[in-house]
């Protein structure tokens, strides 16, 4: 008996046919032929896909899947004959030393030679993966090795490793896989002082924190993982990202079946999963690892903390990810106590909400130092909170043109949305400030009040030990001077007043009108039909290994899109659009030899379509020069043709981002497939103006927030810290106005401040 074929909703047919959901479903009425669901509910059908892919042959519709999604497609069809993933990691390996030709050479060759080519391919790739039998291709695999060698020419190997590890994901009963996101990533590595030679990885998953530690120099990389296909996930994408460094992979559990039992390295980074309990407490209560007390059978996280600490050469650090609730269960805290006492832990630092998964949780970060016999006395511990870093000071600017919203929130393997609008820059800056410092001289740490605070072992040692970096760095707000912090508030009043009058007058602009009866209905193009009549120029930054495959003028290095190699300047990120900052990459961590100059009056659409904030925006005079960033579309109108503002604001539209979106859990934008309106270059002008207007709307709201925000945590912390007191004058009742709102602030220039600085 046949097996049956993948199924696929509207929306993917949408994107297979490189069409909007609206003309599926004028398909499905106007066309009897059209395939009948063959699964689902009547509200949500489901198709057979290749019934779905014949009827779109059958009318000479040719797929505008990109090559990821095209091997995704395929994938799902080649599961259901029975074909795994396993083989392919190590194909993706073989594949990405291959020249672009002569992956075009083979994925042209007949079926049965095709198969016999990947499997040579794939046996020499075989001895580096753990766990990796030997590699048989059959002819019947033939369409899913082609897509694989098209998908590693055009886009690299790593996406299409990314493709099939979400692929078998998908088919197992694993759950809460998750990748740590690349700035968390980077933040854990530089928490490492010098460049460490050996590092481990414990909990790999895909080997992120590994691969932020060969960027820092890091030759030999240890990982394991409890699910065989992240272990070959991450040995594949590291040798594939890191080819100088020696990796050994090994998949097992490593609390109940350490692959490295006798290996000390010099750093261990980790992000273990949380809230295990069942972690082996009962087989592993006499583990010699258990050097600061046997973990509790609720305390998972404690026995990674000793796991690192075991695997440390004396002098060692180990940097883990962890629930807030390990700083403060009371289960655990006589190996915390320990901890501290025996001065291996060195600082907890805690994040903002949304840094990595779980998303609505703020972690934190563990630095530990494993104790050298005869080594110096450790008198306290750093604790930084960067909960209220979310922001960079510019997001809001009126720099640029945010005119859209996005697709809505999607959940993602790499840690969601939320993470990558934090302002991973200041955060970073903040934390590797304040670690130095105290690194370098404990003694004479002074920290920053509020934000980090250096705590003797003594005072922490008490019945709780509570390690909770906002509880230990509030108490430090004690030592702010009155006068300074009245001061503080006074400017940040002062401002919040400014921003509040330009909300206001952004806010009065009033100049739209209804459309009547019915919405507007006009004409549209796909933003390929526009570049090749020459009204755009379609650029990106190609990644390197990434061969082949452009759209429109496409990579950075053709036409005129003023490839430059990386150097001192920015690199603006999807991130940026989203926040509404300035460029703040990094050029050293572009991995491209090219990128395009972004000009004024250059539209920037994000890549991925999640999170909050503009999917797109207009480059202005502070985005000149910066280069382009890998996760971020450009599209250069012609002025003539053009209107940038009306281009950006069509862009970004909610259901145009939607429609052109491709992927399961990370939602990648097409951006051939963005549709834009034919009108009249005048038109265009208008709807320009009108979408300018929006986005300054957007951006003064957004500075608002921001500095209110600040305002009330300046005054809340004056209050309780007792910096500030109340005004003896005002009641409640007077600063009140009619009807129960509040009375008119004070001019931003007066003298006179409701709260004045305590005479201590």
């Amino acid at each position: 008996m046949s097996q049956p074929s993948a199924q696929v909703t509207a929306a993917e047919i949408s994107r297979i046919a490189g069409v909007t959901r609206a003309t599926v479903s004028n398909w499905r009425r106007r066309h009897d032929d059209f395939p009948a669901p063959s699964g689902g509910t009547d509200s949500s059908p489901l198709y057979d896909l290749e019934s779905v892919r014949s009827w779109l042959a059958a009318r000479g519709q040719v797929s505008a899947a990109s090559p990821s999604e095209e091997l995704r497609t395929t994938l799902r069809l080649h599961a259901q004959s029975g074909g795994g993933t396993a083989d392919l990691l190590l194909l993706v390996l073989a594949a990405a030393g291959r020249s672009p030709e002569e992956l075009t050479a083979a994925a042209r060759l007949p079926d049965a030679d095709l198969a016999g080519r990947a499997q040579q391919d794939a046996a020499t790739a075989a001895e580096a993966v753990p766990g990796a039998d030997a590699v048989r291709f059959r002819a019947e695999d033939a369409s899913v090795l082609r897509a694989l060698y098209v998908c590693v020419r055009d886009e690299g190997g790593q996406a299409a490793l990314a493709v099939l590890a979400d692929r078998e994901l998908e088919d197992s009963a694993a759950s809460g896989a998750y990748r740590t996101p690349e700035p968390l990533a980077d933040l854990l590595a530089g928490l490492i002082p010098g460049s460490p030679a050996g590092v481990l990885d414990p909990a790999c998953g895909s080997g992120t924190l590994l691969a932020a530690a060969a960027r820092r120099g890091a030759r030999e990389l240890y990982g394991q993982d409890t699910l065989p296909v992240q272990a070959r996930r991450s040995a594949v994408s590291l040798m594939l990202t890191a080819p100088e460094a020696t990796v050994t992979m090994r998949a097992g559990d490593s609390l109940r079946a350490d692959a490295f039992p006798g290996l000390v390295a010099d750093t261990v980074l980790c992000n273990p999963p949380f809230g295990v309990r069942d972690w082996g407490h009962d087989e592993l209560a006499y583990d010699p690892r258990w050097a600061y007390g046997v973990p509790p059978r609720a305390e998972s996280e404690l026995a990674w903390v000793q796991h690192a600490l075991a695997h440390l050469t004396p002098g060692g650090y180990a940097a883990l990810i962890l629930p807030p609730a390990t700083a403060g269960r009371a289960s655990g805290r006589r190996v915390r106590a320990e901890l501290v006492r025996g001065g291996a832990l060195r600082a907890v630092i805690a994040l903002p909400v949304g840094a990595s998964v779980p998303l609505h949780v703020g972690l934190q970060i563990w630095v530990l130092q494993r104790p050298e016999p005869g080594g110096p006395e450790r008198k306290s511990v750093l604790f930084v909170d960067t909960a209220e870093t979310s922001a960079p000071a510019s997001a809001g600017s009126s720099t640029g043109a945010g005119s859209g919203g996005t697709a809505g929130a999607a959940r993602t393997r790499s840690g969601g949305s939320r993470s990558a609008s934090l302002d991973w820059a200041g955060i970073t800056a903040r934390v590797l400030a304040s670690w130095q410092a105290f690194r370098e001289n404990p003694d004479a740490f002074e920290g920053e009040p509020g934000v980090a605070h250096a705590v003797g072992v003594v005072d922490l040692l008490d019945d709780v030990v509570d390690l909770t970096p906002a509880r230990l760095v509030r108490a430090s707000r004690a030592e702010v001077d009155p006068a300074e912090l009245s001061a503080e508030v006074d400017a940040a009043r002062r401002d919040l007043v400014r921003a509040a009058r330009s909300l206001a007058r952004a806010a009065g602009h009033e100049e739209w009108d209804s459309a009547g009866a019915t919405s507007r209905d006009w004409r549209t193009a796909t933003a390929s039909d526009l570049a090749r009549g020459g009204a755009l120029t379609l650029l990106r930054t190609v990644p390197e290994g990434a061969r082949g495959r452009t759209e429109g003028a496409g990579a950075a290095g053709g036409g005129d899109g003023n490839p430059e190699p990386p150097g001192v300047r920015a690199v603006l990120t999807g991130a940026d659009i989203a926040r509404g900052s300035g460029p703040t990459g990094d050029p050293a961590e572009l991995r491209s030899a090219v990128a395009p100059v972004v000009a004024v009056g250059d539209v920037v659409v994000r890549a991925v379509a999640n999170g909050d904030g503009p999917m797109a925006r207009v480059a202005g005079e502070e985005d000149a020069g910066a280069l382009l960033g890998p996760h971020v579309h450009l599209f250069r109108p012609d002025p003539a043709r053009l209107d940038a503002w009306f281009l950006a604001g069509f862009l970004s539209a909610e259901e145009n981002i939607a429609g052109a979106s491709t992927g399961s859990t990370v939602l990648t934008v097409s951006p051939g497939r963005l549709r834009v309106p034919l009108l009249p270059l005048e038109e265009q002008r208008r709807y320009g103006e009108a979408f300018r207007h929006v986005h300054e709307l957007r951006a003064q709201a957004r500075r608002a927030t921001r500095l209110a925000e600040e305002t009330a945590r300046l005054l809340a912390g004056g209050l309780t810290g007792g910096q500030l007191l109340p005004g003896r004058g005002v009641t409640g009742r007077e600063a009140m106005g009619r009807g129960g709102e509040a009375a008119h602030p004070r001019g931003a220039g007066s003298r006179h401040s409701t709260y004045g600085p305590s005479s201590t």
